[in-house]
């Protein structure tokens, strides 16, 4: 009696077992973030289950397969590519994307590694296409209302050395529109496979390693243009400066000499006018004049060592001889000393 209550009781224990383990692989659990989608040998079965909470499904025959119901990201990887004036540039974008159709995404994908690699291939072919459509300059600029800040002189400096209107060329498009061109022609390919693209940007655009040097060579180069032409304007009105400078020197000057020619021209006139006055008045100025300017004469003429041989007519042998001193005597005539200038020196 034991021994079949103890069968009993083993088999109770078993069938609670087998009752609890088909319990649990029949029930399952969706949570908000993700729908489901059950799969009977490898095949989809009815609708996908997007309502979170608890639900059942056939044992050990269904399979649960969770789709994310996020909204997920794509990060590209840098990709060098031409664009249209030739310039070879490194591009890294990403992008947002969610699951719109589960069944579609499940059939073609199976899981996020292959759509993922799926959206690596159409979004870099669809951004090498749209690069390659377009100047560096659109791919650069954000849109075409931003208007840049210019620095006017800078920007008449580079207009007379290149030529050009303005530093920077006109855009059309701009960055925003060429993001939006790449979003729209990626997202109608990928709808096929139960994505929907919600947005595509451009990370990081960086010139291609082996064309930087060249880039900066030209950089410099413009730059080097531009300094040259504020030096030969500057070198140009120095030049006017130092002109206006020399001719106003000049004419301060000539009117300063003839300031002075003038006053000197008053002032010996009036010394003159005085003199002759002074001279005029009576004999006996007149005498005493003449000898003042004759001493002074002599005494500009007659150094400390000089010889002269004077006549015994001469002024200042009569003015010595009138003062009462002893008459010099005649010096003995001399072959060297010339008899036509008496007052010439030995």
């Amino acid at each position: 009696m034991n021994a079949r209550l103890s069968i009993l009781a083993a088999l109770l224990l078993m069938a609670v077992v087998i009752a609890a383990v088909v319990l649990l692989a029949s029930v399952f659990t969706v949570d908000p973030t993700e729908q489901v989608i059950i799969t009977q040998f490898g095949e989809p079965q009815g609708d996908p289950i997007q309502e979170s909470g608890l639900h059942f499904k056939v044992p050990f025959i269904q399979q649960v397969n969770r789709v994310p119901r996020l909204i997920l990201p794509w990060d590209g990887q840098a990709n060098e590519m031409p664009t249209k004036d030739k310039l070879y540039i490194r591009v890294d974008t990403f992008g947002r994307w969610r699951i719109i159709d589960p069944l579609e995404y499940f059939r073609r994908m199976r899981d996020e590694r292959s759509a993922l690699s799926r959206l690596e291939d159409i979004l870099g072919s669809e951004t090498r296409n749209a690069v390659a459509k377009h100047d560096l300059i659109e791919i650069v600029r954000t849109d075409r209302d931003r208007k840049p800040l210019k620095d006017e002189m800078l920007e008449e400096m580079a207009e007379a050395v290149s030529g050009r209107i303005g530093v920077l060329m006109p855009i059309r498009k701009g960055r925003s529109a060429i993001e939006g061109e790449i979003q729209q022609a990626a997202k109608a390919k990928l709808a096929e496979f139960g994505i929907e693209l919600l947005d595509l940007r451009f990370k990081r655009i960086n010139y291609n390693p082996s064309v930087v040097e060249k880039i900066y060579e030209r950089m410099v180069s413009e730059r080097q243009q531009i300094a040259s032409k504020f030096r030969s304007e500057g070198e140009g009105e120095a030049a006017r400066i130092l002109g206006d400078k020399e001719r106003d020197l000049d004419k301060i000057e000539s009117e300063a000499y003839r300031e002075v020619q003038t006053i000197r021209g008053a002032a010996d006139a009036k010394a003159t006018e005085i003199y002759a006055r002074a001279y005029a008045q009576t004999p006996e100025a007149a005498e005493l004049y003449e000898f003042v300017k004759s001493m002074e004469t002599y005494k500009a003429v007659i150094g400390r060592d000089a010889t002269l041989v004077l006549s015994t007519d001469s002024d200042l042998f009569r003015y010595l001889k009138r003062a009462g001193g002893p008459p010099l005597p005649l010096a003995a005539p001399q072959e060297a000393a010339p008899q036509e200038d008496p007052a010439s020196e030995p």
